[in-house]
């Protein structure tokens, strides 16, 4: 699964990697310690009027909240249950059918924690990233949600969010070492996208969205072979904290499993 990630880049360099636009007011709070229910960049691709080119599809980036509510949901709170979404069964909840025929977005990331069952009740934290350092994007999912609440002309009447997609882990006795690593931390895998299927899975036009699943997670444990495992700071099991810091273990300090707030 994914519980909590890091992104920490500018929206510029994020821009230039995703190859993608992004109005000129788009701000990124660098993050370490990114919980669901926060505002997170999302890598979607629309069809829009240009001036003498007609209409266009286009990359761009978006600022979505980690927890997808689907247009039909009472209130937003349906989000903070719906910030994973198993691949498996994408195409069957009702929360998530209806994103996956055309509303697919790529979710970056700079890396994510996963926590490591040790003796006793403690559990240690790892970071995972690409070992060279590019951002990793991950199989998401999005909505537009329109708030009853709110008047009309209210700019905070619609909200747009965002889900990302899970895969089961790869085998312990995979022969690359980091999927064997990565089996070891949780039996659930945030779907990475390769450039290929990352192209497939934004491109609003395609509509056959079980090929597209089905593309995502055959390639799935090929683009995770290049990540890397470090342990991190423990104090990352508090949404509160945040900072670089949180990137590297402090040895002398455990925390055990009941007081992991994920």
């Amino acid at each position: 699964m994914c519980g909590r990630y890091v992104m920490a880049r500018s929206a510029g360099d994020l821009v230039a990697d995703a190859e993608a636009e992004a109005d000129a007011r788009l701000e990124l709070r660098a993050s370490w310690n990114v919980a669901p229910t926060s505002d997170v960049p999302v890598v979607l691709e629309r069809f829009v009027e240009v001036p003498g080119r007609g209409r266009t599809q286009v990359r761009q980036i978006h600022v979505a909240r980690w927890g997808l509510v689907p247009g039909w949901a009472a209130d937003a709170s349906v989000g903070v249950r719906a910030f994973n979404a198993r691949s498996e069964t994408v195409l069957e909840k009702p929360t998530f059918r209806d994103a996956v025929l055309s509303r697919r977005c790529a979710v970056p990331v700079d890396g994510y924690y996963e926590w490591k069952a040790g003796p006793g009740k403690v559990r240690r934290p790892f970071h995972v990233s690409r070992a060279d350092g590019a951002p990793i994007y991950f199989a998401g999912l999005y909505e537009w949600w329109r708030d009853p609440a709110k008047a009309e002309g209210d700019p905070e009447k619609w909200l747009l969010s965002t889900s990302i997609l899970t895969v089961a882990s790869p085998p312990a006795d995979s022969a690359e070492p980091v999927l064997g690593e990565l089996a070891g931390l949780h039996d659930r895998l945030p779907l990475p996208l390769s450039p290929d299927a990352m192209a497939a899975w934004l491109d609003p036009a395609r509509r056959d969205a079980g090929m597209l699943v089905a593309l995502a997670t055959a390639q799935a444990y090929t683009t995770a072979a290049d990540w890397a495992l470090s342990e991190a700071h423990p104090a990352v099991g508090n949404v509160r904290n945040d900072g670089e810091y949180l990137l590297h273990p402090d040895p002398a300090e455990t925390v055990p499993t009941e007081d992991v707030l994920f």
